[in-house]
């Protein structure tokens, strides 16, 4: 039991310093997010956004800016997660392969990646939803710190998929901005006259944009909201984990069996040697 938590302390250990050496990450978590959704809240008017909110079914009317501030925070707890765990994977991949194959349990190596993600995604949401409540008050702030929490695991788990397949660092942080971008925006009242279609609830932050809204202006508790962001990061987890071992997997080729004699062929070797015998000439023996 030791020795397998000596495994997943050191894994752990090197994946968090893999992100701690990630400059550029670490400026998007200590400025991208409070400027991103300050920004949002000092541009977008204040006037009421009247909408339907399907998880509760109550018909809200909120400050257009603090509506906005919720999907900006989603965005980019999203945005960074995902780019610190397609990073951390990308760059890494190499190195894990070669513990893999030098017999470090890939099961630790998986174990030391979701560990080092919930951490990220816990520190990430409580920041965000700390910036916010500079300028407002949620009604449910833990409610809203979940919301993000659990949309900062799927796309994290998201960035480990791109990060195992894609084969070049531009393509997946397109991937990542496109993606997040086009899932939070469609979600918005404020920006998109959708928001409200069937079709919404298929993207894959829709439980933690229901979620967080609620928190942000009902009292009412959505944990059935909260249960269905997780079922998508579940699944995401899944194909990270199949990418990763994809990833991680033995390529060298497979030593060749040595040839053995079967039984049967022993018998035409033994009809060869009876014959010479047979041709070998019989000398009388001398007196």
């Amino acid at each position: 039991m030791r020795r397998h938590l000596n495994l997943f302390i050191t894994a752990t250990r090197y994946d968090l310093i893999e992100h701690a050496r990630n400059r550029f990450a670490m400026l998007l978590v200590v400025f991208f997010i409070p400027v991103w959704v300050g920004l949002v809240y000092l541009t977008i008017p204040d006037k009421a956004a009247p909408f339907h909110l399907a998880s509760t079914g109550e018909r809200l009317a909120p400050a257009g800016n603090e509506l906005t501030q919720i999907t900006g925070a989603l965005n980019a707890v999203t945005l960074v997660t995902g780019f610190m765990m397609f990073a951390a994977t990308f760059t890494g991949g190499r190195f894990d392969r070669r513990l893999a194959m030098a017999g470090y349990p890939r099961t630790h190596l998986v174990l030391a990646k979701a560990a080092s993600l919930v951490l990220a995604s816990v520190l990430l949401a409580a920041y965000a939803t700390a910036v916010m409540c500079i300028a407002w008050a949620p009604k449910q702030p833990y409610l809203l710190v979940a919301a993000l929490f659990c949309a900062s695991l799927t796309y994290g788990a998201m960035g480990v998929v791109l990060g195992s397949l894609l084969r070049r660092e531009v393509e997946g942080m397109f991937a990542l901005v496109m993606t997040s971008v086009i899932d939070v925006a469609l979600q918005n009242p404020m920006v998109s006259v959708g928001a409200d279609n069937p079709l919404t609830r298929l993207l894959p932050t829709y439980g933690s944009v229901q979620a967080a809204t609620v928190a942000g202006f009902s009292t009412t508790p959505v944990p059935a909201y909260l249960a269905l962001q997780l079922l998508w990061f579940a699944a995401t987890a899944l194909l990270g984990l199949l990418a990763f071992h994809h990833r991680t997997r033995n390529a060298l080729p497979r030593p060749a069996r040595p040839a053995t004699a079967e039984p049967r062929d022993a018998v035409p070797l033994e009809g060869q040697q009876a014959p010479a015998a047979a041709r070998t000439p019989h000398r009388a023996p001398r007196n």
